[in-house]
């Protein structure tokens, strides 16, 4: 069980998270910084489509992607957030920023998603005074410098080594592991190869039974692998997922919530048959 602020989140079959870019360059081509009734429509449509969570983004941390201040993060945040918060599932912020954390709490935002896994100052306090859900994600480098020049010796233990640090930090802090949502970063700070190999060895990353949440959707590692642009990644964005949850990720971040939907289905009848036939 997930504990998501007011929410409480079964992980018995993988959860799967809505990408909401509020940005006006993001990655993927679907930011909608300038307009918020329709950033406030998608994130409905992606709850009636099946999403468990929506995940807000007002910064865009693609590769080479400068930072921006935190008021302005917030003023795109605050309006969406607002709509939002009883739409009956948990909203997730995406954010490395404790003045956008403290502000995005006091309005009912119920996870932080931080690609700088609370290591900025007051971070770990401002998550500790609350009962938000964490997702710590391992980078290397910053947006700015990650796909310079990428290297590790073990990718997989490395990433697994950055958690078990994080994680005695949060039992420092006082917060509780059930909160807790482990991210291995796909594409940030790693090079084709050693997305890979985290995608392989997805069920080595976790550390004390923690949710392994995997963003494979979209990412340049899919064009890599089929040449495909963007616009193009449907069915590489799906087929990451499925392998992904195979290899024990519990949360999938997407940008496309039924076709992500539609093919856990058919994985899990699947797998439910087979099961059957073996009993």
């Amino acid at each position: 069980m997930l504990h998501c602020g007011k929410f409480a989140l079964s992980l018995e079959k993988p959860l799967i998270m809505g990408i909401v870019n509020i940005t006006h360059d993001s990655f993927s081509g679907d930011g909608l910084s300038s307009n918020i009734e329709n950033a406030i429509l998608h994130a409905h449509h992606q709850i009636e489509q099946g999403a468990d969570i929506i995940d807000l983004g007002a910064e865009s941390s693609r590769p080479g992607a400068l930072p921006i201040h935190a008021a302005e993060e917030i003023d795109r945040l605050l309006p969406i957030l607002d709509a939002l918060k009883d739409s009956g599932v948990p909203i997730s912020v995406d954010t490395g920023k404790p003045k956008v954390m403290q502000a995005v709490l006091l309005h009912g935002a119920s996870m932080i998603n931080d690609i700088n896994a609370l290591r900025a100052p007051k971070a770990l306090e401002i998550a500790a005074k609350s009962d938000c859900a964490v997702c710590l994600m391992h980078m290397q480098g910053t947006p700015l410098t990650m796909q310079q020049n990428p290297g590790y010796s073990n990718v997989v233990s490395e990433v697994r080594d950055f958690f078990v640090e994080r994680l005695a930090s949060m039992k420092a802090a006082g917060i509780d592991l059930k909160r807790l949502i482990l991210d291995p970063g796909f594409g940030f700070g790693k090079t084709l190869h050693h997305n890979l190999e985290l995608i392989r060895h997805l069920g080595d990353i976790s550390v004390n039974g923690l949710p392994v949440l995997a963003g494979l959707s979209r990412k340049s590692m899919l064009g890599e692998i089929t040449g495909r642009t963007v616009t193009e990644r449907l069915a590489a964005s799906i087929t990451a997922a499925v392998l992904a949850v195979q290899r024990g990720a519990k949360i999938l971040r997407v940008h496309d919530v039924a076709q992500t939907r539609d093919a856990l289905a058919v994985m899990h009848k699947v797998l439910e048959k087979s099961n059957a036939n073996r009993s």
